[in-house]
């Protein structure tokens, strides 16, 4: 999908009742802007033949190993995710597989997302304040900061994930199966001044 393409939902009304801190707002504007981020969406994993999403893989031409990468490092994602689901099972003293037998055969998505950083600058959205409807999403290890993740508390945090982790956000489809006792993680992804330092010490390292 280029960029342009996608909005997250309006959450204004929750932002206003929520009286959040200043320093716990979030950066995206109260109404939501088209988010300027560009990503592919690779279907991972086996689905049952009925399956309502069964869109075709899109492979670049400029990337002829794309299909091999895309499924190595997406079965990798989702398998930790799997592992995660299974944790969480045991954490909360119900059935170890409570989650995985519901996981099986679903619309496991690997979405490899580009942003423009020549082109944009600090304040840019690539993606507005929202959640995920997926169980889970996995998250490697990003290039640039500007990811913006909100606690329990309501507490903004950027985003600093250490070598050889993942990150893993909980969707409305955990919220909803747990009755509430995993909430849904919201973010947002924003050109943020941090971003624009790290853009240009690899300008620098490249003219040098």
């Amino acid at each position: 999908m280029p960029e342009l393409t996608e909005i997250a939902r309006d959450h204004s009304k929750m932002r206003t009742e929520l009286g959040m801190a200043p320093e716990d707002q979030p950066l995206s504007p109260m109404t939501p802007v088209m988010d300027a981020k560009w990503r592919f969406m690779w279907k991972i994993g086996e689905r049952p033949e009925n399956a309502a999403d069964d869109f075709p893989q899109v492979i670049p031409e400029a990337f002829p190993e794309w299909e091999k990468k895309m499924d190595t490092w997406g079965n990798k994602l989702n398998q930790a995710s799997f592992t995660v689901a299974e944790m969480a099972a045991v954490g909360m003293g119900i059935s170890r597989d409570a989650f995985t037998k519901r996981m099986e055969g679903g619309a496991h998505l690997l979405a490899p997302t580009g942003s423009d950083l020549e082109k944009n600058d600090v304040g840019t959205v690539f993606a507005g304040w929202h959640y995920d409807i997926s169980l889970m999403t996995v998250h490697g290890k990003s290039r640039y900061p500007g990811l913006l993740i909100w606690t329990r508390d309501w507490k903004k945090r950027p985003v600093k994930i250490p070598e050889g982790c993942l990150l893993v956000q909980s969707g409305t489809s955990f919220e909803h199966i747990t009755g509430g006792y995993i909430p849904a993680g919201y973010h947002e992804v924003i050109y943020t001044d941090a971003t624009r330092e790290v853009v240009n010490k690899k300008k620098s390292a490249l003219e040098q």
